[in-house]
């Protein structure tokens, strides 16, 4: 028998570890989701199985485990939707990479939630529904159960389509479909919902006008000045000093209630006093650090750097504070009855259950989030250091002042419309030169067509964004109503 040239066995070789070596990548790529899903069905199993340790052998222990169950798969979902907010401006500003926004954002979400995370939380989700409503105190542990199933449902299909929703509102439109479909709409406090169907508008604007209101104060006392590194050391620390005093006023309110109630006006007291040394030490820092810089807007970039770290990384700390109860109060609110067999207005979350929200919310935004931070940080609009820390700005002010006011609002709504606000005034600014250059007649005219494509805000993620704010709250409480009609068929 003929043997084949050597020369052609090694090419027949080279073609089938070529094919070999397809089949790997294939592989390895498809299964990068079932691993992240495999993960997150480990830790939704290991928090089953802590439920059903800590509760023991009772006639709840069941349910307790479902819940449990289902609040570690919410704390997921909150984590891959919502705490992309806080990170997705500084990687789209290109100021942290992918890995380090992940890590920062896992150790202050899980600071936050641990030791500054409220220790009680109302059970039936910031009075939207009347406790005496509720018939009995099974029908409440069903309620409970379905605004967990249904808040976390919907927040996997709002990251499924790259929509960054208000998880707040998810919780609440569950609470209130499960609490119609067992006490009826007369349960509901209609006011209260009024209040957070305003804040569907109030959070965004707010928010935006805020960010845009800083960036024109940035372009105009920094970036269009003659001398930029001179303007740059004397605006700079105002804005440092501004954004520790936000965080401080935020922080004192919402980090201390373990310890002491504090108004809003010792805070804000405490937030000028933090606010004022941190001007004064930021200061000669900005001006040793500034010597030697080109006289350009690369140097502002690089003096905006830094900040913009800190104040995502107290962005995350903020939000870990505030809103693991999102993910944990229905749980808590379900161990509470299941051992006592009552239901109060309000209950103390057990630490294992805070640990559950907190590790949840990492876990998630390891797993999941980095889709919805690279669409917040750059598939929206442009962002530089200077517009992300604009948004961040915003972001800390806006909570201050609707806690002024008494508005109920979104971190999610305000961060992203602080996005949409600096994406809009630059439009605006880019079309007011426009109109002034198109009035010199020297300069060729751009025709409409080639001004309405060089828009900076992509409309398609604009659209999506409005319509799943709008309809967070009532498809929520629609598939919380399903989900409760299912659980009282089959277990009542």
């Amino acid at each position: 028998m003929a043997k084949r040239p050597a020369g052609k066995q090694w090419k027949t070789l080279d073609t089938d570890l070529n094919r070999i070596s397809h089949v790997e990548y294939a592989t390895a790529y498809v299964s990068r989701p079932l691993v992240a899903a495999g993960i997150a069905l480990i830790f939704i199993g290991l928090a089953a199985l802590i439920g059903a340790v800590i509760v023991g052998q009772t006639p709840g222990t069941l349910m307790v485990v479902f819940a449990a169950a289902f609040g570690a798969y919410l704390a997921i979902n909150i984590g891959a939707n919502d705490v992309a907010n806080n990170m997705g401006p500084a990687v789209g500003a290109k100021v942290l990479t992918m890995g380090a926004a992940i890590l920062i954002a896992a150790v202050f979400e899980s600071a936050g939630a641990l030791l500054a995370g409220g220790d009680v939380v109302s059970t039936i989700s910031r009075g939207i529904i009347a406790p005496q409503a509720m018939p009995n105190a099974h029908l409440f542990v069903w309620a409970m159960m379905a605004a967990l199933i249904s808040a976390a449902l919907w927040i996997n299909l709002a990251t499924w389509i790259g929509a960054p929703v208000s998880t707040t509102h998810a919780v609440v439109g569950g609470v209130m479909g499960a609490g119609i479909a067992a006490a009826g709409f007369g349960a509901v406090d209609w006011h209260m919902m009024g209040l957070i169907a305003a804040s569907w508008v109030v959070s965004p604007v707010l928010g935006g006008v805020i960010a845009a209101l800083f960036l024109a104060l940035i372009k105009s006392r920094i970036m269009y000045q003659d001398d930029k590194i001179a303007a740059a050391r004397t605006w700079v620390p105002i804005l440092i000093g501004l954004m520790s005093g936000a965080f401080a006023t935020y922080l004192t309110l919402k980090g201390l209630k373990r310890i002491m109630s504090v108004d809003l006006g010792p805070a804000v007291l405490a937030g000028l006093a933090v606010g004022g040394v941190t001007w004064i030490l930021a200061r000669p820092l900005i001006r040793r650090w500034s010597e030697g810089m080109e006289n350009r807007n690369k140097s502002l970039k690089t003096l905006f750097g830094p900040p913009l770290v800190i104040s995502a990384a107290l962005l995350s700390f903020a939000h870990g504070a505030n809103d693991v109860a999102n993910a944990v109060g229905p749980l808590a609110a379900i161990v509470h009855v299941t051992e006592t067999d009552t239901f109060a207005l309000q209950v103390t979350i057990p630490i294992w259950v805070m640990l559950i929200g907190a590790f949840g919310i990492s876990f998630g935004l390891f797993l999941f989030g980095p889709r919805l931070i690279r669409m917040v940080g750059s598939q929206i609009t442009k962002l530089n250091p200077m517009r992300a820390y604009c948004v961040a700005l915003s972001a800390a002010l806006t909570v201050i002042l609707a806690s002024w006011l008494g508005l109920p609002v979104s971190s999610t709504h305000i961060a992203v419309g602080g996005i949409f606000g600096v994406g809009f005034y630059r439009e605006w600014y880019m079309e007011r030169r426009l109109r002034q250059l198109s009035a010199n007649p020297s300069v060729t005219r751009i025709a409409k067509e080639e001004r309405r494509r060089r828009k900076l805000v992509r409309r398609s993620h604009f659209m999506t964004i409005i319509a799943a704010w709008v309809i967070t709250v009532p498809a929520a409480a629609v598939l919380s109503a399903t989900v409760f009609l299912l659980l009282k068929l089959v277990l009542g």
